[in-house]
């Protein structure tokens, strides 16, 4: 690598792959066919909790509209807090599955050959660092996934909750993850505070169709649900932002890192996230979604699991 004029380093101090090294090359993607396959990381305790996720946003869901709204005799009460919870509940699981099923920013497996760094024509005395657990070029602020098996770009974290990293590629899907179960979580909360006044002050006759005691077992396990996922979400939904922000990441701000890259601050930080200038786009999950892009990914290679 000399004659090169640049030089290469790592953490573990391998060397470059050569022509004959055992790595399997073939094993490796490009940033093509990356784009054309979905996401999907087979991480038993991840998908236990993403599982878990849907089905207590399910239970929400139910308890709300079975136990609260259904029962109600005030018609209007019922259909707009049906309508709203509903809607954001739709909001909040198709924010958690576009976190999951979207690419974070992975660095291509096993680039890190000699011709590939022959075709970046580095300028001399050009430093760069080679990841030595996935064979990758690491590029700035690439940090390497012990779950994913990669190298992600902006790397803040992995959170099983959506069985994926949080990265370059999905942060906003995660910030918007957060939002809506912070406020359908809010939103049932008062629901249940509402319900128990109505039960209490009705003596609980015609306050639902199920017994009393069945119907306070539900609404306080609701309530619970509500506030711990109110509290864990709230204050991620508030890191998030901070770090959109001061562009750093929550692994920067752990290792105290100093930014060697220019830094985007407040509204140069959301715009670069979420895109563009701020809109109604910014809270769409299915902002930049495409069925028939979808189904051409399912034919050309099917869906990328994670390795």
């Amino acid at each position: 690598m000399q004659s090169s004029g640049h030089r290469f380093r790592d953490v573990e101090h391998h060397p470059l792959l050569a022509d004959n090294d055992s790595y399997d090359s073939s094993s490796s993607s490009s940033e093509a066919d990356m784009a054309d396959r979905v996401w999907f990381i087979r991480d038993g305790c991840g998908m236990v909790c993403a599982i878990m996720t849907w089905l207590l946003v399910v239970y929400a869901d139910f308890v709300v509209t079975f136990v609260m709204l259904l029962p109600s005799k005030d018609f209007w009460y019922s259909v707009i807090n049906g309508v709203l919870f509903n809607c954001l509940a739709v909001l909040a699981l198709s924010s958690h599955l576009r976190t999951m099923l979207t690419d974070p920013g992975a660095v291509p497996k096993g680039n890190a050959t000699k011709e590939y760094m022959d075709n970046l024509q580095l300028k001399p005395g050009e430093v760069i660092y080679k990841c030595p657990k996935c064979c990758s070029i690491k590029p700035e602020r690439a940090h390497h996934c012990s779950i994913c098996k990669r190298c992600i770009r902006k790397m803040d974290h992995h959170c099983p909750w959506v069985n994926n990293c949080v990265g370059e590629k999905n942060q906003r899907f995660f910030v918007l993850f957060t939002m809506y179960i912070a406020l359908i979580s809010a939103h049932a909360l008062v629901l249940c505070g509402f319900q128990f006044f109505s039960c209490v002050r009705g003596q609980w006759t015609e306050c639902s169709d199920f017994s009393p005691p069945v119907t306070v077992i539900l609404m306080i396990f609701l309530c619970l649900e509500g506030f711990l996922f109110l509290t864990f979400t709230a204050v991620m939904f508030g890191t998030q932002i901070h770090s959109i922000c001061n562009d750093e990441t929550e692994i920067e701000r752990l290792k105290s890192e100093k930014p060697t890259w220019e830094r985007r601050l407040r509204w140069e930080g959301m715009k670069s996230v979420f895109g563009g200038q701020p809109s109604l786009l910014w809270i769409n999950p299915f902002a930049g979604f495409r069925i028939r892009r979808l189904l051409l990914r399912g034919k050309k290679g099917g869906p990328e699991f994670s390795v």
